[in-house]
């Protein structure tokens, strides 16, 4: 299968939620548009007007799956650590993370997933992040053996903030 991974625009919204809630209606999660998914249905101000990156892969104008990158400063602690940040558990010492890499259940198995980890962990890189933290749904095994495949390591877990509780896992990329 042939696709196209570009910076996202506004205009993909609609297209990046589609992809997101095929993956939420196939694990029976509940959809929270007005506060957890928000940052889907303005890409604007939740990542490029705040520094952020978010990616599509594409085939025919049709978005296949997504991605984002979130850049900031080292977060208090030494690298691996377990911290409270913003009354969260994070990962201590990490400076970017992996945000909303959701590839449509209809376009598995095709790439698309290891493709977009290298163009995240690249741009990453060239931004001079060395560290790289990812929280994702305990469910998602094919996603953490992905993550591994990339070097990540399971840190540690929490429960997250979304309208279903998920626990989930907290994965360390070291990307120097």
């Amino acid at each position: 299968m042939s696709f196209l991974i570009r910076l996202a625009t506004q205009a993909d919204a609609p297209q990046a939620v589609r992809v997101v809630k095929a993956v939420y209606d196939e694990y029976g999660f509940s959809w929270d548009a007005e506060d957890y998914h928000a940052d889907l249905y303005d890409l604007q101000s939740h990542y490029f007007d705040a520094g952020h990156r978010f990616w599509v892969a594409e085939q025919n104008n049709v978005v296949l799956a997504t991605v984002g990158l979130h850049l900031f400063r080292p977060l208090t602690g030494e690298v691996g650590q377990i911290v409270e940040h913003e009354n969260q558990r994070r990962i201590g010492g990490t400076d970017c993370s992996l945000e909303r890499l959701y590839v449509h259940p209809e376009a598995r198995k095709a790439g698309i997933g290891q493709a977009l980890m290298r163009t995240v962990t690249g741009e990453a890189k060239s931004a001079g992040k060395r560290t790289m933290e990812i929280w994702s749904d305990k469910r998602f095994e094919a996603a953490h053996r992905l993550y591994q495949r990339f070097g990540a390591e399971v840190i540690a877990d929490r429960i997250c903030d979304d309208p279903d509780e998920s626990p989930e896992w907290g994965l360390l990329i070291r990307l120097y």
